[in-house]
């Protein structure tokens, strides 16, 4: 399906120009014009409090602040402007360690390197066409982290408390 991504605004945060210039290219030709770019994840939390973005994508490996670090930060600083706002890391790493890094930071999305327009397309597409619901508890806050609903479950609760799930307006 093809989306209407002309009023989306995104933020990229990363280091590396090319690669910004690849990823402006490629959103530019999904239709997203509202592009902007930051060099790290500190001055990308100082752009997204004043613009308050649709969409970040961020690169993993960045100084002083990473990728993990500031989606973290997009998730719990009381200055975020808007912390369900879908997030998508890029990164060369894919061990299971790190994806299950990235999840429990709160990411949306894991895209990675080198990857192409489709993967790219289909990360945002998963965003739209299959959101999840929030989760808060004593040491989360993001998208649930359980892709695969299980309607089979019989069993006990697995949780001693239930917990609480925050549904944006």
């Amino acid at each position: 399906m093809a989306y209407d991504f002309s009023d989306v605004s995104v933020l990229i945060v990363e280091d590396n120009q090319p690669m910004v210039e690849l990823l402006k290219s490629l959103l530019s030709t999904f239709g997203i014009q509202n592009i902007s770019s930051a060099r790290d994840g500190e001055e990308g939390f100082e752009i997204y409090r004043k613009y308050n973005f649709d969409l970040v994508i961020t690169d993993w490996m960045m100084k002083p602040i990473d990728g993990i670090s500031f989606t973290r930060r997009l998730r719990n600083d009381p200055m975020s402007p808007n912390q369900y706002v879908p997030v998508i890391l890029m990164t060369g790493f894919s061990e299971k360690r790190r994806v299950m890094q990235a999840r429990d930071v709160g990411v949306t999305e894991f895209l990675v390197k080198p990857f192409n327009a489709r993967d790219l397309y289909r990360r945002i597409a998963q965003i739209i066409e299959k959101p999840r619901q929030f989760v808060r508890s004593e040491d989360f806050f993001g998208p649930d982290r359980r892709r695969k609903k299980d309607n089979e479950y019989r069993g006990q609760e697995r949780r001693a408390e239930p917990f609480m799930i925050n549904v944006r307006d």
